[in-house]
C-alpha cells in the first residue's frame, strides 16, 4: 500500500519545522505551526465522528485555514472535497446533495494538536467537482498515488522547485490547477506559499514584490490584465524566475508579450480536473513551439486517435488520449460517464489535437465544439487565433450557431484592449484576409467581458447573440 499524501506532508514538516510554509500580508505559519493546526482540525473532525474514508467538504477561500483543513482532513484519513466558496446557494446545495459528505467545513479555529496522518491510501484522497455536459455535478475521484505523482511532477520537472522558492497562491485552491500547481506541489517540495485571496493586478504585483515571489502560476486572463495595468511598468518583478499558465489556453502572442515586457517566461501547459497537467513545457528545457502546448511530462504517454481508436500518423488530427498515473479513478457514482472517458488506462480528453514526431501536442479544438459549415470542418481555435492577431483584440471566442442551409455558421465574440477600437466589419475583414473562405466568421460581436469560470475559462455556452 502506498503512503497517504497526508503522511508525505508530515514528512515535509519534520524536514523544515522552522521554515515558513504559508505566508500572507500580516502573517505567516511555519511548517511546525501549520502541522499543529492541521492536527487540531484532524482532532476536531475525529471528535465530530469523521472516520477514515468519510467525505469532508471544505469551502474556504485561499487562506491558511483552507490549508489546515485540507491537511487536517487527510491526517484524519478522510476524502477531502474542496468547494468553491463563490458557488451560489443553489449550486452548492446541488453538489452537496450529490456528494453526501459527513461534514462541511466552512471555517477553522486556530486549535493545535499533535496528530500524525492516518497512513492509509485505500480511500480516495480527493474528489474534485467539474460540471458535466448536462450541467449536473461530476466528482472526479482521485487517489493518494495520483496526488503524489502530480505533486512530484509539478515540483520537479515542471517548475523545478527548491525549498527556497516562494510560490504565489492566487489561483483558487478549490480548482485542480490552483490546488495542485499553486499549493500542493509547493508544499510537497518544501517551498513557501504566498497566499492571496482575490486577484487584482495591483494586489498581485504588490505581493510579488513584498514577498519576493519566485514562481507565479496564473491563467491567461490574469497575465492579460497585468499587461494592461499601468502598474506593471513600475512593478518590482526582480525576484520572479518563472510563470505558468493553465486552466484555459494561453495564446503564444500573450506569452511572448509577457516575456518581452517582464523578462519572465510563461510555461504553458494542459490539464483537466480529471487529469493533473500531463502535458507541459518544463523549467529546465528552453524549447518553445508557439503552436504547441508542450510535451508529455515524464511518466505520461499521449496519442491522437481516429474514431475507431487507432493512432493517427504524426501531425494528423485526432482525439487526444492520455495515459497518466495522475488520472482519476472515475466519476463519483457515475459508471456510465466514467466508461465514456476511460478506455483501459487511457483517458479520452474530447480534445482534437495533433502529436508531432517529437511528441509536441497542438490542440486544435474540442471535439464537440467542432463547427461543421457547409460540409467543411472549422476549428474555433484557428479562427480565434486570427482574431487575436488584430492589435485591438484582447480575447476572442468562436462558436457555431445553427444555419438552415449550411448546418452551422461561424460567429465570433471579442473583447478589445483598453483604449483600442475596432468595428465588427473591420475584424471580419481581418479574418477574411487570413483564413479560407469557409472559415472566417460572418458575424463578430464585440462585448465588454466574457462569462467565465472561477479560473477564468470562457464559458462559451453562455455567450448569447
Amino acid at each position: 500500500m502506498s503512503q497517504s499524501f497526508g503522511s508525505l506532508l508530515d514528512g515535509t514538516a519534520r524536514r523544515w519545522p522552522g521554515k515558513a510554509a504559508v505566508e500572507w500580508d500580516g502573517g505567516s505559519l511555519s511548517w511546525e505551526a501549520l502541522d499543529r493546526r492541521a492536527g487540531g482540525v484532524a482532532r476536531s473532525l475525529s471528535r465530530r465522528g469523521v472516520k477514515p474514508g468519510d467525505r469532508v467538504a471544505v469551502c474556504i477561500s485561499n487562506h491558511w485555514s483552507f490549508v489546515a483543513a485540507l491537511w487536517g482532513g487527510l491526517k484524519a484519513g478522510a476524502t477531502v472535497v474542496p468547494l468553491n466558496p463563490r458557488l451560489t446557494d443553489e449550486e452548492r446545495a446541488r453538489v452537496l446533495a450529490h456528494l453526501g459528505p459527513r461534514l462541511v467545513v466552512d471555517a477553522v479555529a486556530a486549535d493545535e494538536a499533535d496528530w500524525p496522518s492516518v497512513d492509509t491510501s485505500s480511500a480516495p484522497a480527493l474528489i474534485l467537482y467539474t460540471s458535466g455536459s448536462t450541467g449536473q455535478p461530476k466528482g472526479a475521484v482521485l487517489s493518494h498515488g495520483a496526488l503524489a505523482f502530480s505533486s512530484r511532477s509539478w515540483a520537479g520537472p515542471v517548475m523545478g522547485l527548491t525549498a527556497g522558492d516562494r510560490v504565489l497562491g492566487v489561483l483558487p485552491f478549490s480548482h485542480s490547477y490552483g490546488l495542485n500547481g499553486a499549493l500542493l506541489a509547493a508544499l510537497w517540495g518544501g517551498a513557501t506559499v504566498v497566499l492571496v485571496e482575490r486577484f487584482s493586478p495591483e494586489g498581485v504585483l504588490d505581493a510579488i514584490a513584498r514577498h519576493r515571489v519566485t514562481v507565479f502560476p496564473g491563467v491567461a486572463t490574469m497575465f492579460r490584465r497585468l499587461l494592461d495595468s499601468p502598474a506593471l511598468d513600475r512593478a518590482d518583478l526582480s525576484s520572479l524566475r518563472l510563470a505558468l499558465s493553465g486552466a484555459a489556453p494561453c495564446p503564444w502572442g500573450l506569452a511572448d508579450e509577457w516575456r518581452r515586457r517582464t523578462g519572465v517566461r510563461i510555461l504553458r501547459g494542459f490539464g483537466m480536473t480529471e487529469l493533473f497537467r500531463p502535458i507541459s513545457y518544463l523549467a529546465d528545457d528552453p524549447t518553445e513551439r508557439p503552436e504547441a502546448i508542450g510535451r508529455p511530462v515524464p511518466g505520461v504517454e499521449v496519442r491522437a486517435v481516429d474514431d475507431s481508436g487507432r493512432t493517427v500518423p504524426p501531425g494528423e488530427v485526432g482525439e487526444l488520449w492520455i495515459k497518466s498515473p495522475a488520472a482519476m479513478d472515475g466519476y463519483l457514482g457515475a459508471p456510465e460517464e466514467t466508461r465514456a472517458v476511460l478506455e483501459g488506462d487511457w483517458f479520452k480528453t474530447g480534445d482534437l489535437a495533433t502529436v508531432s514526431a517529437d511528441a509536441f501536442v497542438r490542440i486544435v479544438g474540442r471535439k464537440r465544439e467542432l463547427i461543421l459549415r457547409g460540409g467543411y470542418s472549422v476549428f474555433p481555435a484557428e479562427v480565434e487565433a486570427a482574431l487575436l492577431s488584430h492589435p485591438a483584440v484582447a480575447e476572442a471566442a468562436v462558436v457555431g450557431v445553427k444555419h438552415e442551409e449550411l448546418g452551422e455558421e461561424i460567429v465570433a465574440f471579442a473583447t478589445l484592449r483598453p483604449g483600442a477600437s475596432a468595428r465588427p466589419e473591420e475584424l471580419i475583414g481581418h479574418c477574411k484576409e487570413r483564413l479560407a473562405a469557409y472559415k472566417y466568421p460572418r458575424r463578430v460581436v464585440i462585448v465588454d467581458q466574457f462569462p467565465r469560470s472561477a479560473t477564468g475559462k470562457v464559458l462559451k455556452s453562455r455567450l448569447v447573440l
